[in-house]
């Protein structure tokens, strides 16, 4: 049964924040009949929130992809959707491991981080790489999830990971996917000076959050710990996988390719994607040459890339070498 639908009580689907790590036996069902269960295909699942700065403990149901979880937590706390850069599993700290991307663990913790500070920086593009790693939060928003020492980005101390790039001079990258704002960084002629507009997660947080039935001071352990997984599909719909599950964890094989494939992608788009690689290396199953590889990315979702002919030898290259075991 979906909740939110209704403003949200203090005594029903939001937690005392001085107990949030007792919050399992302080949820209250309220007083109000439930509503009548509809024909919904979204998963009937609960999940446990909170913005990452502090915030009571909230309850999200009825979701079935990241736009609209985005928008049960917005209901919950009420402020706009448009407020959420990203979201980290299991820790209120901005880590970029730790991003929610298409999946997330049926006992993981959903930790919210809302936009804070803009600032504009001048920036003159002195190499032809900005050192920069962009992925996106699934919901209109790039950010920086990586930044590489030594790099251009890397002497400004005034950008960090988890900014939202918002726009590049006056033009507005907001709805524009990782790899669009990836090329236009890169398009941007050596010895160009440009604006870039950027908005901070709001960094003022928990200093000594505890991990759930955890008493112990300085002894956390993880939030979460659940062997099944609610992945977002790419057709918009949700569906719970088992860790067991081949089509989910994959063997060590597929494993080196995908990560082979993602630095790839780092190295030459600017971006970071595992659930990309991994839909690269799906379209290799079944394929024994380059051209019949290209072919399956034409006739794919992922023909929007538009990679290049050289781009594709380099994947299949890393993609033979992980089948065959020349990449440890």
């Amino acid at each position: 049964m979906p909740l939110f639908t209704r403003k949200p009580k203090k005594d029903d689907h939001l937690l005392d924040n001085n107990n949030v790590g007792e919050h399992k036996s302080k949820i209250y069902n309220g007083t109000k009949s439930p509503a009548p269960v509809t024909e919904d295909s979204k998963p009937k699942l609960i999940f446990h929130c909170q913005l990452a700065h502090g915030s009571p403990t909230g309850l999200i149901s009825g979701f079935s992809n990241v736009r609209e979880l985005y928008q049960k937590i917005a209901e919950c706390y009420e402020f706009p959707a448009e407020e959420i850069l990203f979201c980290t599993l299991n820790t209120h700290k901005i880590d970029m491991t730790k991003l929610l991307g298409g999946q997330i663990g049926l006992d993981d913790f959903i930790f919210v981080h809302r936009k804070g500070q803009p600032k504009e920086i001048e920036i003159s593009k002195t190499e032809d790489a900005l050192g920069l790693t962009i992925t996106d939060n699934g919901n209109g928003y790039a950010f920086i999830k990586r930044i590489r020492e030594g790099s251009i980005i890397d002497s400004i101390d005034y950008i960090q990971v988890g900014d939202h790039i918002e726009k590049i001079n006056e033009e507005s990258l907001i709805g524009r996917r990782h790899f669009e704002v990836a090329k236009l960084l890169k398009d941007i002629p050596k010895g160009t000076t440009f604006t870039m507009r950027l908005v901070e997660p709001i960094r003022a947080g928990f200093s000594n959050i505890e991990a759930r039935g955890n008493p112990k001071k300085g002894k956390k352990s993880s939030y979460g710990s659940g062997k099944e997984t609610l992945r977002f599909k790419a057709d918009g719909n949700a569906q719970i996988q088992n860790e067991c599950d081949n089509l989910f964890q994959p063997d060590s094989v597929m494993q080196v390719g995908i990560d082979s494939i993602n630095q790839l992608l780092e190295n030459f788009m600017g971006i970071n994607d595992t659930e990309l690689a991994t839909q690269i290396w799906e379209q290799a199953e079944g394929k024994t040459n380059s051209m019949d590889f290209a072919e399956a990315i034409d006739a794919s979702d992922l023909e929007e890339f538009g990679f290049t002919d050289d781009f594709i030898i380099e994947l299949w290259g890393v993609i033979t070498d992980a089948r065959s075991g020349r990449i440890g």
